[in-house]
């Protein structure tokens, strides 16, 4: 049976506040105040970050440490690219969402003859680049890299030709051409996003399930139409962003967004989609400790971790019993 490897990746590079690096030791925290054996259970890899950069003054106003945030990029996309060939199961507890893109990366890697596709839990589209973006942090960048879309035609940022030379090699990383396509994104509520990103929405008609729509539709029906959108993928990526949920249960997270799941739902979200035999990685992101009050984040994200995980091994001890034997 493939086993599942945890990924910890503490870079918070990306963000615009500080402590998403934290977020790991959070869901440890959690775990040991639950009496888990959660973190002893599988094999774990860490990937070294370049944090300390953030001491040093900032060069790339619209694409902030996008030196550092390559390299770390290359790094993930590494990780997970080797975790795949082991035939293991990635699954990825990450600072800041800028992370994502290195593991797109890596899947691609893994796969480069396989069609990918992303689903997008998270409030925020994340779909800026640095010609678009309103702050220049690199978390809202993650899946424009993964596209190699640079919007100009929503261009509201002179770009530096060193921003641009380190943009271009981001997009690159664990392959030379766009990793994944517009219409193989679907998103799930998410609900704070700028007109550029509106823009590529509906020129693309990239698929959002609002959170009016998840009440009206039922969760697991909205994982069975998000998982139809993408029958054309050979494979799919999940990540899934803390600030998803209502921001009364997430308040330990960079950018808090109301409207949003509660606990219950988001297990279940999580629960029905990587049940699907298709995807292949799994992501939690942005857990931010020193924003909460009694590590509250950690523990409702603790509680979707383990529920999620038990959806994955429950999956590939179905898949290892019904596989053909040699």
């Amino acid at each position: 049976m493939k086993k599942i490897r945890l990924i910890e990746v503490k870079s918070e590079l990306g963000a615009g506040t500080r402590g998403a690096s934290l977020g790991v030791d959070a869901l440890k925290i959690a775990c040991l105040n639950k009496h888990s054996d959660y973190f002893k259970r599988f094999n774990t890899i860490e990937v070294p970050n370049l944090n300390d950069v953030l001491f040093e003054k900032n060069l790339f106003p619209h694409a902030k440490y996008i030196d550092s945030v390559l390299q770390t990029y290359k790094r993930i996309s590494n990780t997970v690219e080797q975790t795949l060939g082991l035939g293991m199961f990635p699954l990825l507890l990450a600072g800041d969402h800028s992370n994502a893109g290195g593991t797109i990366a890596g899947i691609k890697a893994a796969y480069p003859d396989k069609t990918l596709g992303v689903i997008w839990v998270d409030a925020h589209a994340d779909i800026h680049s640095p010609y678009t973006t309103p702050s220049g942090n690199m978390h809202g960048m993650p899946l424009a890299a993964s596209l190699a879309e640079d919007n100009k035609d929503c261009k509201v940022n002179d770009v530096d030709s060193e921003t641009l030379f380190f943009w271009e090699a981001l997009k690159k990383v664990g392959t030379d051409k766009p990793k994944i396509r517009h219409e193989h994104i679907v998103y799930i509520v998410t609900r704070s996003y700028e007109k550029p990103e509106v823009y590529l929405f509906d020129k693309h008609n990239i698929k959002n399930f609002t959170y009016p729509e998840v009440i009206a539709k039922g969760i697991e029906q909205v994982a069975e139409e998000a998982l139809h959108r993408l029958r054309e993928c050979d494979i799919i990526y999940v990540s899934f962003d803390v600030d998803s949920l209502d921001s009364k249960f997430s308040k330990g997270t960079g950018t808090p967004v109301e409207v949003g799941l509660n606990v219950d739902q988001a297990k279940q979200l999580c629960y029905h989609l990587v049940s699907d035999p298709k995807v292949v990685c799994f992501e939690m992101v942005e857990i931010n400790p020193t924003l909460d009050a009694e590590n509250t984040m950690a523990q409702n994200a603790f509680d979707i971790l383990e529920y999620t995980t038990e959806a994955i091994q429950n999956r590939l001890a179905q898949e290892a019993q019904t596989a053909p034997t040699a």
